[in-house]
């Protein structure tokens, strides 16, 4: 399967830049989550790749090639606002949709078959779409970008406003197409649902591509912090300690603004451990909520003047973390 790739792309609108040089690829068999606030440039970046609209500069290909007509048929491409007929049953709108996509008529009928079962909409075949639930509809429009079997996947904001089970139906229906080798980009909201579903995430700010990696690779470039859990004695004494800074919780420990192999750390520890018992001491696994506050905010604030080494400010309230 071939990869998708985004070159510099830059779109200007009138008094507004909805993207900024944004670059990145999705390889064949990679989930690739699209996260950022509203307004960060997203949905731009997906129209400009269905050629919905088209670039003020930068380009897409796929495979090597440009995108034309021919090759943009070969995708499944979900739009945030739902393309679907409203008064059209849903069994023929799938078949319809799957010959605008170069089926035959028995192919379009089986496949829209096919999806339907696999998405469990099979019950509404005959309904017209405008008398279906949001979620049910969802699942029609996801079944319209899967029924021709796509070289590429493309979905804006797939996962919204769904119950649990059918997030789940159509994780497992991404993940089986990324296992066939199909590229597929989306956007979402539901970072716990980004982190756990997609092999990389690009993180968009203000229309640029602020950060870009696996999960791994986002949590090495935040900034570390350790998690400390014990009685309330120990944890009463690292309270004390660390007074003068924020200290998070997290899974009944504290989490402390610190690398847990630096000095500070380690007295930390001694101290906790004097004054009560300490059961867990160790690197902070930050969520991707965590990192994606920490990747836009890091490129939103300017850089802090150099402070001199003697002037920078203990963590301890007391100077080098001693009484």
């Amino acid at each position: 399967m071939p990869q998708l790739d985004l070159s510099h792309l830059t779109k200007q609108y009138p008094g507004r830049r909805a993207l900024d040089d944004v670059s990145f690829s999705v390889l064949p068999g990679e989930i690739f989550g699209f996260v950022g606030a509203n307004g960060a440039g997203k949905t731009t970046a997906m129209r400009i790749t269905m050629g919905v609209t088209s670039p003020t500069s930068g380009s897409v290909s796929f495979g090597g090639s440009p995108i034309d007509m021919k090759l943009r048929t070969s995708f499944g491409y979900m739009p945030e606002e739902r393309g679907l007929y409203p008064k059209m049953p849903v069994h023929a709108q799938l078949t319809y949709l799957g010959r605008l996509h170069g089926l035959t008529r028995r192919e379009a009928n089986d496949a829209a078959t096919y999806w339907e079962e696999r998405l469990g909409i099979t019950a509404y075949r005959n309904d017209a779409v405008e008398k279906l639930s949001l979620g049910n509809q969802q699942r029609v429009q996801l079944a319209a970008a899967l029924a021709h079997d796509p070289a590429l996947l493309v979905l804006d904001e797939p996962f919204s406003g769904l119950d649990p089970v059918a997030v789940e139906t159509m994780a497992d229906a991404l993940r089986d197409k990324a296992s066939a080798g199909v590229p597929v980009l989306f956007s979402s909201h539901q970072l716990d649902l980004v982190e756990r579903l997609c092999d990389r995430v690009g993180i968009l700010a203000s229309g640029r591509l602020v950060a870009c990696g696996t999960i791994r690779q986002l949590r090495d470039k935040a900034p570390k912090r350790t998690l400390i859990k014990g009685d309330e004695a120990a944890l009463a004494s690292v309270r004390e300690a660390c007074a003068s800074e924020t200290i998070g919780k997290a899974d009944d420990g504290l989490v402390i603004p610190l690398d847990v192999a630096s000095e500070d750390a380690q007295r930390l520890l001694d101290r906790a451990r004097t004054a009560g018992v300490v059961t867990s001491f160790g690197p902070h696994v930050e969520p991707l909520s965590v990192l994606y506050r920490h990747a836009v905010t890091a490129t939103s604030q300017p850089s802090e003047p150099h402070q001199p080494p003697a002037r920078r400010r203990s963590l301890f309230g007391w100077k080098g973390g001693h009484r």
